[in-house]
């Protein structure tokens, strides 16, 4: 599972506002915060949210389940 930390790191690192990820995932940007401060559960939103951004090209490592990284992918 892809924790509120690494959302925020992944869109940092992809220099998107909570605006454009929102705009991006099919979300409100309230979802997008709340996702990134542990407000909301896993759901249809948080998958759009974490979509968004692998296509964006974000990897996420979750070597060992409890989401330990987020990189660029090459």
């Amino acid at each position: 599972m892809v924790t509120s930390a690494q959302i925020r790191a992944a869109r940092g690192l992809l220099n998107w506002t909570v605006r454009d990820l929102a705009l991006k995932a099919g979300v409100h940007r309230n979802t997008v915060t709340r996702a990134e401060t542990d407000a909301t559960g896993p759901g249809h939103a948080l998958v759009a949210i974490v979509s968004a951004l692998v296509a964006g090209g974000v990897s996420f490592d979750l070597a060992d389940g409890n989401g330990v990284g987020v990189r660029l992918r090459d």
